[in-house]
């Protein structure tokens, strides 16, 4: 009976050993002090506005105060790359965009991490689409006599957006591709400019997100040919995707999420995940989201896993197809 009962305890044992991790529950007192979220934006823009808006509510659901810490740089490399240097304990996060966690890794060279293995996703936090715009003279109302016009002068027309290697850069690049036309593609410090440049009809065209641009649409001083999502927007209900305006199966949308260090253990990313996707859904907050322009996006972690994977293998095919590299 002691040879059978100290073979039993040998088998749990190696059981325990071999569940490991996977057995692991958060700790019961998770968090137990601040949590650290490094923003890779400038504070005043989208991203940094809308986690403000969640920090209150975090705050209460998690009984900790969260901290955030910009920290902008190299399209969003900067600020990821403290993420991934960081404890994986759930007390420092990042919210990287569409660029640094699926495109960079085509338009660098060399990337100081790779955003698969060395970080884990926590939850989607929103959408942004994009619309393209241009001076009312430029002499074409709908998207074909835009398509039409660009084809009539190939390499003449030009087209603003946020940034070389933005997802506005990008927009412009998969709308030149599918449509076959040749645009000069010219890059500005941020969508704001290339908006005012548009309006003032120093550029004929742009791709440009709705904060910078929805008043100026509203009153006629820009053109808004098509809207970059996959569904028309309740804010411009009357301009169609650039999908059903004529280039079937384009979708181009900025977004942004919360991610962790990637030996984060899964019980933290999902109690991460719940309060976050809570926060995400108080109609409020909804509401201020919405008057920023961006739409939110509550999901699972392997949700918002499956969809970095699929947006790094989209733009890798266009990033190559225009050869944009960034170093």
């Amino acid at each position: 009976m002691k040879t059978l009962a100290r073979a039993l305890g040998l088998l749990v044992a190696a059981a325990a050993l071999l569940a490991g991790p996977a057995r692991a529950q958060a700790p019961a007192d998770f968090p137990h002090k601040p949590i650290r979220v490094i923003v890779t934006f400038p504070p005043g823009g989208s991203a940094d506005a809308v986690v403000r808006m969640l920090v209150p509510k975090l705050n209460d659901r998690l009984g900790q105060p969260v901290v955030v810490d910009n920290r902008p740089g190299a399209g969003g490399n900067v600020g990821l790359t403290a993420v991934v240097k960081s404890p994986g304990d759930g007390y420092t996060l990042g919210v990287g965009a569409a660029g640094a966690l699926s495109a960079n890794s085509s338009l660098y060279a060399q990337m100081p991490f790779d955003p698969q293995k060395d970080l884990k996703p926590v939850a989607m936090l929103a959408a942004i689409p994009f619309v393209i715009v241009g001076h009312p003279s430029i002499g074409a109302k709908t998207q074909a006599e835009l398509l039409a016009l660009a084809r009539a002068q190939p390499g003449k027309l030009s087209i603003g957006h946020g940034g070389n290697g933005t997802a506005m850069h990008l927009s412009a690049a998969l709308f030149a591709q599918m449509a076959e036309v040749k645009l000069v593609e010219v890059p500005y410090r941020g969508s704001g400019p290339a908006a005012v440049d548009a309006m003032a009809g120093q550029i004929p065209l742009a791709v440009v997100d709705l904060p910078s641009s929805l008043q100026q649409i509203k009153a006629g001083k820009l053109l808004a040919f098509a809207v970059s999502s996959p569904q028309r927007l309740p804010m411009l209900p009357e301009v169609p995707t650039v999908a059903e305006a004529g280039l079937p199966g384009y979708d181009s949308t900025g977004w942004f999420g919360v991610v962790a260090p990637a030996e984060t253990p899964a019980p933290i990313v999902a109690r991460l995940n719940a309060e976050i996707n809570a926060a995400l859904r108080d109609e409020q907050i909804q509401a201020a989201m919405r008057n920023l322009g961006v739409e939110p996006a509550p999901g699972t972690p392997k949700a918002f896993d499956d969809y970095i994977r699929a947006e790094t293998k989209k733009w890798a095919q266009v990033i190559k197809a225009a050869n944009i590299k960034l170093d």
